[in-house]
């Protein structure tokens, strides 16, 4: 059974940074894409980027490029998101979901991932 677990949420000033992780239990991420997602109060849940565990490759959605990056920690079997210049717009739940088959053209297809961690919080506010 594959768990993920996010850790790393808080609450920050905006232009501040954070980190938050995905780690895996029950298998590695070889094979996965593992993929960020957040959903802010009273917003539907909206794709933050990804990344290929085999090979690396990443992609990260525009209203984060810039500000946002995505990296894989192998020796740790977990994924990380690197959050900068945060701003209030930030906010909200944000989620990793791993899937072992789906292809990079449906990266931001939330339905596509089988596996999903149950959230960590993050409060940008001055």
């Amino acid at each position: 059974q594959v768990q993920l677990v996010e850790s790393g949420g808080g609450w920050v000033r905006p232009g501040d940074s954070l980190r938050v992780s995905c780690a895996a239990s029950g298998t590695t991420f070889r094979g996965y894409t593992v993929a960020w997602f957040r959903q802010a109060p009273g917003k539907e849940r909206e794709f933050v980027g990804a990344i290929k565990w085999n090979g690396g490759s990443t992609y990260v959605a525009d209203f984060v490029k810039g500000r946002f990056t995505i990296s894989k920690d192998s020796a740790g079997n977990t994924v990380v998101l690197q959050m900068n210049s945060l701003r209030p717009d930030d906010t909200g739940a944000y989620y990793c979901a791993a899937d072992s088959r789906i292809i990079r053209s449906s990266w931001s297809n939330a339905e596509q991932y089988d596996y999903w961690g149950q959230g960590t919080q993050v409060t940008v506010s001055s």
